[in-house]
């Protein structure tokens, strides 16, 4: 192991607890053990998942959280036995790794609740929200502090929850806390002040607007969550360790605006600021909490909390910094955490441990492979939220997440075994193949690499000099630094797995091809506008081969995803972009991460970057674009370069192949290009 890393392993305390080095596994959303958009029950794919990362080394692990009462069903978490039953015995399998785990149990959604266009019905008819209540309690579960807005729709406040219904869920803490200790777990995490969840929107004083003993003053505030800790001591004993998880400044301006982490984003804060967040660590301290495990933001500031690509790497250690001046407990920080960064400021005593979420579902293995060596051989996430955490929202849309998105949450992008390993895992094939994949794309290098774990013979045949198709030119903004490591990942596995690459060569028809079995991964082309003038604007894909050619006013057609990420890489190197779309929203589409398309809007916004909604383009001109709003009304937007934006459509290759996969089956993501890879390679 590197030396730099030798902070990360050193052993540290949580009351009496010892954890044997200094990298935690934070909760994910879907990594419950006793499940999470379903009655609760015991968790099969998270125990798997959560055992591979302790037997990798993991110090300590903080499954997905466990709502204190069923989000479907409204039974109580502490009641049924079978599940503790099974956490008794997980635990003790999980000791012998030398791992410790704490269980975090969330109060609550309270206004952040990502209600769907199913549970916008349920809510808005009077008759089925009736009828489903002893099913889908809606009302119950957006309740928060006061009568407030949901982060996600209109169609469904959150009203004022009464004063039994708060003692009820401390006295549920208590109870669950009890359970856990009996079960042998090492303690648990009270979710949270944290993110704007329930418990932390009685403390902002934005959302509690109560008059109550829970609302006004700094103490009522924070009583809540004082209260839940009480209950837990008293029911399992001051010794039994109690981790907060916490978010030190809410980076919040109101309800649904965020504060963004660069220059000219004055603001004033509508949360907690830094002043409060640290004089409240230390109340919090002081009442009792064994451990802050500490980020920042609010649903309203999302990215902080579940940082996108745009994010700075480690962006909120200098608030975990500033709470350890404040506090003797340990103080564990996450948000894109790089561990040699960590390890740094860890060895200055300037935080005690790092935590990692995502990292994990990635390459669970990527402890043991920083120990020995092999950093090069770690899978890295991209920070795409396309599988663990894709709830999406644009303008008149709730969450467009499906329900069994929903059931299926933490599964992960690149690495489709992650909480999915009945369906997607590694076995040898019955017989070796010889097996051709036309494209060296994402779909085609993951086809490859599978393909050749089962015990095939691959070649691939790509039309250029290097692997990664598009996402080569799509890797190529600054702060896609992850991607490029994607690819560099990619290029080790296929030399490691011996899988045979033909450069520079472009197949017209599967007849040529010398293989028992041949799979398609051409990709997809750019869609066309079909309006005069057309031949004058840039493809997306030809700007970022050469960005170059892009002048100083650039007028981006087409606000999707790789639309509004060039207008921002175009704005921070000193350009001037303009963004024209159809729809009435940036990135109006599904399966993209509110965390992700909300950094860029309200981006935007911030730069004040002219936004053109509702307008479609009639005709590109030398000095621009003559375009029509909603109303047919004409506009004429000046610029030096158009880009085009307009998405893409399969292009498959010539002839017949039973396989595709990536675009030029349908145009997709990464994580539909490399699901679908496996769909197929895990049949030959």
């Amino acid at each position: 192991m590197d030396g730099k890393y030798e902070a990360l392993f050193t052993p540290w305390k949580i009351r009496d607890v010892e954890i044997k080095n200094r990298i935690v596994m934070c909760s994910m959303g879907g990594t419950c053990l006793f499940g999470f958009a379903e009655p609760n029950h015991w968790d099969e794919e998270a125990a798997k998942l959560i055992m591979n990362v302790a037997r990798n080394n993991c110090g300590l692990i903080l499954p997905g959280i466990a709502p204190i009462r069923d989000l479907v069903g409204n039974k109580w978490l502490y009641q049924g036995e079978h599940k503790f039953r099974k956490l008794k015995e997980f635990m003790t399998e999980l000791h012998k790794t030398g791992a410790k785990l704490f269980v975090q149990i969330t109060a609550g959604f309270g206004r952040s609740f990502a209600v769907s266009r199913l549970t916008e019905g349920v809510y808005t008819n009077k008759l089925l929200r009736t009828l489903l209540k002893p099913v889908i309690n809606v009302d119950r579960l957006t309740m928060a502090p006061s009568a407030a807005p949901n982060r996600w729709s209109d169609k469904v406040p959150s009203r004022a929850m009464t004063v039994k219904e708060i003692r009820d869920i401390t006295d549920g803490f208590g109870k669950v806390a009890a359970k856990c200790k009996q079960a042998g777990v090492d303690g648990v995490e009270v979710h949270a002040v944290h993110e704007g969840y329930l418990l932390d929107q009685f403390t902002l004083k934005y959302v509690n607007k109560r008059t109550d003993e829970y609302g006004g003053s700094f103490e009522n505030r924070y009583r809540f969550a004082v209260e839940i800790l009480k209950s837990i001591k008293n029911a399992c004993g001051e010794d039994y360790p109690v981790s907060l998880r916490y978010s030190v400044v809410s980076k919040t301006k109101g309800f649904r605006s965020g504060a963004l982490p660069c220059e000219g984003d004055d603001y004033v804060e509508a949360g907690r600021d830094l002043d409060e967040g640290v004089k409240a660590a230390k109340y919090l301290q002081d009442a009792g909490y064994d451990m802050l495990n500490c980020d920042n933001g609010t649903y309203d500031a999302w990215y902080w909390s579940h940082p996108p690509m745009y994010m700075p790497q480690n962006c909120n250690f200098n608030e975990a910094e500033e709470v350890k001046k404040a506090v003797h407990i340990p103080v564990v920080f996450a948000g894109r955490n790089e561990p040699d960064f960590a390890a740094e400021k860890i060895a200055e005593g300037k935080v005690d441990a790092m935590g990692v979420a995502r990292q994990f579902l990635a390459d669970p293995e990527w402890i043991t492979k920083l120990i020995r060596g092999k950093t090069e051989d770690i899978r890295p996430c991209i920070c795409c939220h396309n599988g663990c955490f894709n709830l999406a929202k644009y303008e008149g849309s709730p969450n467009t997440q499906s329900l069994a998105e929903t059931k299926a949450m933490c599964r992960c992008a690149v690495n489709p075994e992650s909480m999915n390993s009945v369906k997607y895992r590694i076995e040898k094939a019955n017989k070796a193949k010889r097996i051709a994949v036309v494209g060296g794309g994402i779909g085609g290098m993951e086809t490859a690499r599978v393909l050749a774990l089962r015990g095939h013979k691959v070649t691939i045949y790509e039309k250029t000099d290097r692997l990664g198709g598009v996402f080569v030119p799509a890797s190529s903004f600054a702060f896609k630094e992850k991607d490029r490591e994607f690819l560099s990942w990619y290029e080790k596995q296929l030399s490691d797995l011996g899988v045979n690459v033909v450069f520079n060569s472009e197949i017209k028809d599967v007849k040529g091809i010398d293989a028992d079995e041949v799979i398609v991964a051409t990709g997809a082309k750019a869609r066309t506008l079909n309006i005069p003038g057309e031949e004058k604007a840039l493809e997306a894909l030809d700007y970022l081969y050469d960005k170059s050619k892009a002048g100083e006013r650039v007028i981006v057609v087409g606000g999707s995803l790789t639309g509004c990420e060039i207008a921002y890489e175009l704005f921070l190197n000193g350009k001037k972009p303009v963004i024209v779309e159809m729809k009435n929203d940036l990135m109006a589409v599904s399966g993209l991460c509110l965390a992700n398309s909300s950094y860029l809007r309200d981006f935007f916004k911030l730069k004040k970057v002219p936004v053109y909604l509702n307008t479609r383009v009639k005709e590109i001109t030398d000095t621009g674009i003559i375009a029509l709003d909603r109303s047919g009304k004409e506009l004429s937007i000046e610029g030096d370069t158009v880009i085009k934006c307009v998405g893409y459509v399969p292009d498959p290759l010539a002839g017949k192949s039973k396989d595709y996969v990536g675009d030029c089956l349908k145009v997709g993501n990464v994580m539909t290009a490399i699901t679908r890879a496996w769909d197929v390679a895990m049949k030959i």
